[in-house]
């Protein structure tokens, strides 16, 4: 594993991101806070909590799922990929680097949905635990879903109106704000395809919103690693 490649990737596309395009974390952000708003006015209040805990996952997929965008115009267009072929870099590093460049860009949302967690006393140490394992198998599996559909498409254009359609789906249509326990059970287990479900439901579980659905703990390490492995095979390190 190249660390030091995987390392500067991370600062370059994560941090130096932040701090020459703050509009990226606005426009990140817009989405899962509009819907925290909607969500708390139509609810009265009572449906916050949801909303604050499948906020800051909806927003941590989302950021995920938006770097099939970058991986394919990095192949396509840039070919700055092409760089890393004839060189001693793997895709797993590639795979790793992306991965880590977009947790660390997504620093700023997560800190701000801890506040907002911190207003509501919804943290404490366990919780906090459980969060973050769920983040991180949130990155993990969503930006390998958006290394195979880049590595499926062909020509540039096609990818922002299908990742703009994924991301949609996967944020909103889970029980991502609000209780799991409204959706009927066996379109749960179908939407559960999408790693926010998953997420969502334990993540309602471990705080004490929902009652725990165990099944989803295993769903969602099955998720991260297929969807791992599917995108280490699958991802298009040289062009045909």
């Amino acid at each position: 594993m190249k660390v030091r490649f995987i390392l500067t990737m991370a600062w370059y596309y994560g941090i130096k991101t932040i701090l020459r395009g703050p509009s990226y974390i606005v426009a990140s952000l817009a989405t899962p806070l509009t819907l925290l708003f909607l969500v708390f006015v139509l609810s009265h209040g009572a449906l916050v909590k949801f909303a604050v805990i499948g906020g800051l996952i909806a927003f941590v997929g989302s950021v995920g799922l938006s770097g099939a965008g970058d991986s394919a115009f990095f192949r396509l267009q840039l070919r700055i990929q092409d760089l890393y072929v004839s060189s001693s870099i793997k895709p797993f590093d590639y795979m790793i680097a992306f991965t880590l460049s977009y947790l660390v860009f997504a620093i700023p949302g997560i800190i701000l949905y801890v506040y907002l967690g911190e207003v509501y006393r919804l943290f404490n140490l366990y919780d906090s635990i459980i969060m973050i394992l769920l983040m991180l198998s949130l990155i993990i599996t969503t930006t390998s879903i958006s290394f195979i559909i880049s590595s499926s498409i062909k020509h540039l254009r096609n990818i922002w109106g299908i990742t703009g359609i994924i991301t949609i789906i996967t944020s909103i249509l889970p029980p991502t704000f609000y209780p799991y326990y409204y959706v009927p059970k066996d379109f749960l287990y179908i939407i559960a395809l999408s790693p926010t479900t998953p997420a969502a439901v334990i993540a309602q579980g471990a705080f004490g919103l929902s009652p725990m659905m165990n099944s989803m703990v295993y769903i969602l390490i099955i998720e991260t690693a297929v969807y791992l492995i599917l995108a280490r095979f699958l991802v298009r390190w040289r062009e045909n």
